[in-house]
């Protein structure tokens, strides 16, 4: 099955001393496991068209990666998307401008530049289908947290179960396993485009964007459901008034849940278990995935309560700030070394060798976000949609006065 990994949310930004650091600080961590999912489709095909590797070090990395990092942390940001919106709300309302007319302005800047990193850069970008969910969550902003959370209950259990029925049906008619023919040369065609010219990365990447629609519209209920929870937490303050023993309760829950169900993810889409269950462990996957988005997050909320999570916060926190713009140049980094836009390594490298890249490549963005957060209140692009979001209000408030 396709995988698409969604990017993180970049809202418009509050004066520094009203930031949340808990916020930025899980943005932060969130890039990371955005990096490791994203890059495995961005350097190979296996990420596009199924298929499993056969070298030793490949399927351990491929593993861990199911395990740990697929599906969990789109949801994580989706969370955070929802509960920034209050915080974004809340500064409108300070600031005297209408919320509607400029989060349709800050969506509308998170749709357009979707369209440009899915052509250029990343089929899989997320982005726009933010800024579409969005529109959901602006609806929704009068909501009360307890509605709000119930909504996203009764859209996780929709989606979740429709996806589980379909996959065990698929399961249960067991149909042929293995690429084929068709597959084959599927990522033939695959590795000749991205290996290629600009107009045959471009090319391709417009072709496949069908396909990163339906995934999108697959995944849209669990989006929007985790842009309500967020909703819901956001408007009661939950990531700063949340008590230790609330965040142990649910961390262990999540693990729980989360580790087994992740446990047979990985199983079948990785191994051993045959390709028979590969897509049923994909939606099962998907469908427990908040099970362990829940347990990172509130286990790092435990630590960062701690002398040594405090010091952690202080290297999360920037590069939380200035989100957009590292995941963003994630893509560009990505697309330089492994399509025909630069070195055209796609499918030579495997699994584990991109993934030791992008985590080097986590690491250096930790380093210079530091740097340039100290320097500037915030990243380029954030900069720009900050411009678009609020385009034209203070004519707007001085006509007013």
């Amino acid at each position: 099955m396709t995988s698409y990994q969604a990017g993180p949310e970049t809202g418009t930004r509050t004066p520094r001393h009203e930031r949340v650091q808990e916020v930025d600080a899980l943005r932060g961590f969130a890039l990371a496991g955005i990096l490791l999912v994203n890059v495995l489709t961005m350097a190979g095909p296996s990420g596009l068209v199924g298929g499993r590797p056969d070298a030793g070090a490949d399927t351990v990395a491929l593993w861990l990666v199911n395990l740990l990092a697929q599906s969990k942390f789109y949801l994580l940001f989706s969370f955070l998307f929802g509960y920034s919106f209050t915080l974004q709300t809340a500064s409108a309302e300070r600031a005297g401008a209408r919320i509607g007319p400029r989060t349709l302005r800050r969506l509308l800047g998170l749709f357009l530049l979707g369209v440009l990193h899915a052509v250029f850069l990343y089929v899989g970008d997320v982005l726009t289908a933010y800024a579409l969910c969005g529109l959901v969550l602006l609806a929704s902003r009068g909501a009360a947290p307890g509605k709000a959370f119930r909504a996203a209950l009764w859209l996780w259990g929709c989606f979740g179960g429709f996806l589980l029925l379909l996959a065990a049906a698929v399961a249960l008619l067991d149909p042929a396993p293995g690429t084929g023919p068709d597959g084959a040369e599927e990522t033939t065609s695959l590795i000749d485009a991205y290996r290629g010219g600009f107009g045959d990365v471009v090319q391709a990447n417009v072709d496949l964007l069908p396909e990163a629609a339906a995934a999108a519209l697959l995944m849209s209920g669990f989006v929007i459901a985790a842009f309500l929870v967020g909703l819901a937490a956001g408007k009661n303050h939950w990531l700063t008034t949340a008590d230790r023993p609330t965040l142990r309760r649910l961390l262990v829950t999540g693990l729980c849940v989360g580790v087994p169900t992740a446990l047979f993810a990985a199983a079948g889409t990785v191994g051993p278990l045959s390709a028979r269950w590969e897509l049923l462990a994909s939606m099962v996957g998907i469908v427990a995935a908040p099970a362990l988005s829940v347990a990172y997050a509130t286990g790092l909320l435990l630590w960062f309560r701690t002398d040594g999570g405090a010091r952690a916060v202080t290297v999360l926190a920037p590069a939380g700030r200035m989100a957009l713009t590292n995941y963003l140049t994630q893509s560009l980094v990505m697309a330089l070394i492994f399509t025909g836009y630069g070195f055209a390594l796609y499918g030579r490298l495997g699994i584990a060798v991109p993934l030791a890249m992008a985590l080097l490549l986590y690491a250096a963005q930790l380093a210079l976000s530091t740097w340039l957060m100290r320097r500037y209140r915030l990243g380029p692009v954030e900069w720009l949609l900050r411009k678009l979001t609020h385009l034209g209000e203070r004519a707007h408030r001085a006509d007013a006065r």
